[in-house]
């Protein structure tokens, strides 16, 4: 089943209970992260959020060799936006993130995966696509060419360049090899710009340690 996305919720519209799935990846407001879901405790967060408001916290874990690990206090809230069922009881899942928020505490539930009280009023702008402005796009192509000339990966560079310079900060943000502590600065970053100029630091500093091997990683 696919679900066509819908336009963006209201602040106050937002569920203040959400469960939430810690996972060294990253989501943005407005990104899209494809995952397969396979492990019994996400499937049944799976199952429960399309019986509800379909919205999942993504959130990294500061230990992820953890059983339990803490998490850090900022994730994003995505939307599932298309969901499939395998024939082997996996969910394929598309999220869209819709807003970042701030773990106000944890919840002690009987549910199979963890539960966070979520705040969002200090992230009301992630509703909001920001102005396409502040962003160095001719150095992010570079980078970008570089990136795909290092791990031998084909690109429509014309479709790159048409994209808004969110779409693009936000794409390589999730997609680059980063440390998680990376990640979550990435995510933090107050602006577009800020997590824009952040991003062309991370990546020129990993481009220099993995020039010799030809990777960014």
């Amino acid at each position: 089943m696919t679900q066509a996305v819908r336009s963006a919720p209201s602040l106050e519209s937002l569920p203040r209970t959400i469960p939430v799935f810690p996972l060294p990846t990253l989501l943005l407001p407005r990104g899209r992260l494809p995952l397969n879901i396979f492990e019994p405790r996400y499937l049944a967060m799976i199952e429960d959020a399309l019986k509800s408001a379909r919205v999942i916290g993504m959130v990294q874990p500061i230990s992820p060799d953890m059983k339990v690990p803490p998490l850090y206090p900022i994730g994003c809230l995505g939307r599932l936006t298309s969901w499939s069922e395998t024939g082997d009881g996996r969910f394929l899942i598309t999220l869209t993130g819709l807003i970042r928020f701030r773990i106000d505490a944890e919840l002690k539930t009987t549910t199979p995966y963890r539960q966070v009280e979520a705040s969002y009023d200090a992230f009301a702008g992630d509703l909001s696509e920001p102005p396409d402005e502040g962003v160095d796009r001719e150095r992010l192509g570079e980078l970008i060419k570089m990136y795909f000339k290092q791990s031998k990966a084909d690109e429509d560079w014309e479709s790159v360049d048409q994209v808004s310079s969110e779409v693009l900060v936000n794409w390589l943000s999730m997609i680059c090899p980063f440390e998680v502590a990376e990640k979550q600065a990435l995510l933090e970053a107050p602006a577009l710009a800020d997590r824009a100029r952040l991003l062309t630091v991370l990546i020129e500093m990993a481009a220099a340690g993995g020039a010799e091997k030809g990777t960014l990683q």
